[in-house]
């Protein structure tokens, strides 16, 4: 998370006015705004073919796909924030004192990149995990052809499964969909000429220089 825009704090009322003057995103947190990391064309590109995909996947459900403008509120830590993909199954619930804001996602995803994925990975998603109504929550990388998925298990716990490479599927039992990773990363050579790497399983590799 970047550092707060202000040191003061603001009230829902002051944050949602100074979002319509801004032309950039902010999260709330506690009475604090913090500014946003822009995006990439990397980033926006795959966002995209993520909620094309799940749109097509979901057409048939009572289920909605949205785009990185959907404001989500954490009711138990306070946290409003624009996860880069909102999927609802469902009627939406608004907070009362962010009326455009989503507290009850069933699917959230964040689309990676080196300023934000520490972020993701760590405190975010412990705000995340604190939404009742949360199933899944998918964490997909811009270097590496590489998706991390989390499912709620019924005991609370939460499961991890990683998918690596292009022929490798992305399964959201939740809502009964499978997306493969190369409609993920369709078109990914058009904005990342020098492309992305196939993730290893296995940490990156430590050469010792030998005793003469």
């Amino acid at each position: 998370m970047a550092q707060p825009h202000d040191a003061s704090l603001v009230t829902p009322a002051e944050y949602l006015a100074f979002e319509r003057s801004s032309d950039r995103k902010h999260e709330y947190l506690a009475g604090r705004i913090f500014a946003m990391a822009g995006a990439s064309p990397k980033h926006n590109l795959v966002c995209g073919n993520v909620i094309r995909a799940l749109g097509e996947r979901l057409r048939a459900r009572r289920c909605a796909v949205m785009p990185s403008d959907q404001h989500v509120y954490v009711q138990a830590t306070g946290l409003g924030t624009y996860p880069d993909v909102t999927v609802l199954c469902g009627p939406g619930q608004l907070h009362k004192d962010f009326p455009q804001s989503l507290v009850n996602p069933s699917i959230l995803v964040e689309v990676l990149s080196v300023s934000t994925e520490a972020y993701d990975r760590g405190a975010k998603f412990d705000h995340y995990r604190r939404i009742e109504t949360l199933r899944e929550y998918v964490l997909v990388s811009t270097d590496r052809l590489a998706v991390d998925h989390y499912l709620r298990e019924a005991d609370g716990t939460w499961r991890l499964t990683v998918s690596r490479g292009l022929d490798a599927p992305l399964r959201l039992p939740s809502v009964d969909a499978t997306v493969p990773l190369s409609e993920i990363y369709e078109n990914i050579d058009l904005v990342a000429p020098e492309g992305i790497e196939e993730a290893s399983p296995y940490p990156p590799e430590v050469k010792v220089p030998k005793r003469s």
